[in-house]
């Protein structure tokens, strides 16, 4: 193949003014990230006054320096914990991705206890839960520093509790999938949250500071009258001499973290495919990522210009180009992975709708991983397209999106509206992984079309009582569809209620798609030993 011949110009006016409304739009976006690590990072002299370390400092040490790390919902929760913006702390509690210990490819996830002690918060629940999808589905060690005030009681939902119990189900599930589940308990473990280590196939504590029980001693003795002393109830010297909770006995987070490591490295879990090598960058720039989608969703691009700065030499195999053209599919390699891709250059018809499907299909028996590029305004509608089939043969490529054998893994670039976002595998559809570019945006329809409907519903209405609209509240009724839509269709709040696992810079998209495609081969690769159950502490 020979490479793909761009005609993008990325020093033309309009690719400037697309790029600088992008890298706008990202540091705007990171700000909120950064919120997070600073508010955590206030609680600094209060964690040296206790001899800890903040949890990001947790994080780093326990990380192969140098080593690939990539960040997991970092923007969970935001507009949850407060509904204010600007005062908003994104993460949902929790600092979690996927990095390398001790040359082991592990998800870490850690409470970020420098926030309000880390009680778990609704979103930092569910954030929990899709990471320990994410691990059990990729065979990937779950290492969790733990350090929680539990459930926060003043904010109490009794659904949250019953949903919780989900976090301690997965555990089990790891564990009997012969997934190694390494706890580090850095601080307190109340009620629930003594599950976590429970259910952990190792625990180390810290001396001084690890706490574990069932009932701490104000909920002891309203319960039962009984008076005891932290240490009595789940110390970590109780728990590593007495009860057994515990298998190693840190002396302080450092010496906690260097045991995690040990422990990981012991596991006998290296990688089960050796690194590509001389794998061919593309030849296209993928800085010019940066000014190829408009933050105006309106003005078109040609994905195959995206897709050619993501592929291995820039090289490209398109399949059924002049058949259904608004939808590209085209075969290429990342990272010297063989993988199909499939975007679009406007509304799916019912041919690119067919060709999706062949093409689906076609990858599934070639056994090589999908990655949809989502810019899609949805499925065409219209008496042509209805008379067409185009509901039969959209349904058609939804069951191929949805019986699909491969990996299946979603970038959100632009526009992910109506039943788009479902073909295009959206998150309902339980990719492998999904991210998304700073330019997404994800609703049932168009803000402007959304208003226009709700607007001729309404003048209909009026038209059968006899009545005439009124245009001042007509007006104001389609401003404020307009900005409710617009609000909830904005990547920061579509991130922080975890309808993706981040949202990353575009020049990254090769890096972070590289990174997924090698978890997915080796977990292919990969022999577990199973188990009826957990492994059981004794």
């Amino acid at each position: 193949m020979t490479p793909f011949e761009s005609r993008w110009n990325p020093e033309a006016p309009v690719a400037q003014q697309r790029r600088a409304a992008m890298l706008e739009r990202l540091d705007a976006l990171r700000a909120l990230e950064r919120r997070a690590a600073d508010a955590s990072a206030r609680s600094l002299p209060v964690f040296e006054r206790r001899g800890q370390l903040l949890p990001r400092q947790r994080v780093a040490l326990l990380l192969d320096a140098g080593a690939p790390w990539l960040p997991l919902a970092p923007l969970a929760g935001y507009l949850h914990d407060v509904p204010d913006p600007e005062t908003s702390v994104p993460g949902g509690g929790v600092v979690a991705g996927i990095g390398w210990v001790s040359g082991v490819r592990c998800m870490v996830v850690a409470s970020d206890s420098g926030i309000k002690a880390g009680a778990i918060q609704l979103l930092g629940l569910e954030k929990i839960l899709r990471l320990q999808d994410i691990a059990l589905e990729n065979k990937l060690p779950f290492v969790h520093l733990v350090e929680s005030a539990g459930a926060n009681l003043m904010r109490y939902r009794v659904e949250g509790f019953v949903h919780g119990g989900a976090l301690f189900r997965n555990l089990a599930r790891l564990s009997a999938a012969g997934i190694p589940v390494v706890t580090v308990q850095h601080g307190s473990g109340t009620a629930g949250g003594a599950y976590m280590p429970g259910l952990s196939d190792v625990v180390i504590l810290v001396a001084g500071r690890s706490r574990a029980f069932l009932a701490g001693p104000p909920l002891l003795q309203a319960a039962t009258g009984e008076i005891a002393t932290e240490e009595e109830l789940g110390g970590a010297l109780m728990h590593a001499t007495i009860s057994g909770l515990g298998e190693y006995l840190a002396q302080d987070d450092r010496e906690a973290i260097g045991m995690a490591r040990g422990v990981v490295a012991r596991l006998g879990w290296r990688p089960a495919l050796p690194a590509a090598e001389n794998v061919a960058a593309p030849t296209l720039a993928g800085d010019d990522l940066l000014g190829l989608v408009s933050d105006d969703l309106r003005q078109p691009v040609d994905m195959r210009e995206v897709m050619a700065r993501l592929v291995d030499g820039s090289q490209l195999l398109e399949f059924k180009a002049l058949y259904g053209a608004a939808t590209v599919c085209a075969q290429g390699a990342i990272g010297d992975h063989a993988v199909g891709m499939i975007s679009n250059n406007g509304a799916i018809d019912v041919a690119g709708a067919n060709k999706a499907t062949h093409f689906i299909q076609w990858m599934c028996q070639r056994g090589q991983p999908l990655v949809y590029l989502q810019n899609t305004t949805g499925y065409m509608v219209g008496k042509d397209s209805e008379q067409g089939g185009m509901i039969k043969h959209g349904s058609k490529m939804i069951q191929a999106v949805t019986c699909a054998t491969v990996p299946q893994i979603t970038i959100q670039c632009g526009a992910s509206f109506g039943a788009g976002n479902y073909g295009m595998c959206g998150r309902g559809y339980a990719p492998r992984f999904l991210f998304s570019w700073p330019s997404a945006r994800t609703a049932v329809m168009g803000a402007e079309q959304a208003a226009r409907t709700m607007q001729t519903v309404a003048e209909a209405a009026l038209a059968r009582k006899g009545l005439a609209p009124d245009p001042e509240k007509s007006r104001a009724q389609y401003e404020r569809i307009v900005q409710m839509f617009e609000a909830q269709a904005d990547v920061a709040t579509t991130s922080g209620l975890l309808l993706d696992d981040g949202v990353i810079d575009p020049r990254d998209t090769r890096d972070v798609l590289r990174q997924c495609l090698d978890m997915c081969a080796d977990a292919a690769a990969r022999t577990l030993r199973p188990a009826q159950f957990g492994v059981a502490r004794m």
